[in-house]
C-alpha cells in the first residue's frame, strides 16, 4: 500500500466528507505529526495497531560482507514497530491451528520474523530515511 492508496482510502471511507486534496492534506498531517513526535524521541502508541519506538544503536565493529575487512558501524537511531495483540490476531485470523503448528520457524523461535509468521514481524529502519 502506498501513500496515494491511503489517501484514496481516506477519501472513499469519508463518504464524500472530504475532497481528494483535503484527504491528502489530512494524511500528510498525520505522517508529519508522527515524524515530529519520533524526532523528539517520543514513542507513538496506536491502540489496536501497535507501537513505534526509536532506539539508539551504539557504534560497533562490523565486517564488510564482500571483502571481510573490519569496518566501524557508526551510532545511529533506528525505528522499531511492535504490533499489538489485536493486529497480530487479525493477521492470523485465517490461519488454522495446524498451519500454525506446521510453521517450522514458529516452533523453534516463536519471536522470529518470517513471511510465514506475520504476527511476529517487526519493522526497523534507520532514522531519517
Amino acid at each position: 500500500m502506498t501513500k496515494a492508496d491511503i489517501v484514496n482510502a481516506v477519501y472513499t471511507d469519508a463518504g464524500g466528507g472530504y475532497s481528494k486534496k483535503e484527504s491528502a492534506d489530512l494524511v500528510d498531517d498525520v505522517f508529519e505529526t508522527m515524524k515530529e513526535t519520533l524526532a523528539r524521541g517520543e514513542k507513538i502508541k496506536i491502540s489496536g495497531f501497535g507501537n513505534f519506538v526509536l532506539r539508539d544503536k551504539r557504534q560497533r565493529q562490523g565486517r564488510n560482507p564482500q571483502t571481510g575487512e573490519p569496518i566501524v558501524i557508526t551510532e545511529r537511531r533506528v525505528l522499531n514497530f511492535k504490533a499489538s495483540q489485536l493486529l497480530k490476531q487479525a493477521l492470523n485470523a485465517d490461519l488454522t491451528e495446524d498451519e500454525l503448528r506446521s510453521d517450522p520457524g514458529a516452533a523453534s523461535d516463536p519471536d522470529a520474523s518470517s513471511p510465514s509468521n506475520p504476527s511476529h514481524a517487526s519493522f526497523s529502519a534507520d532514522h531519517g530515511e
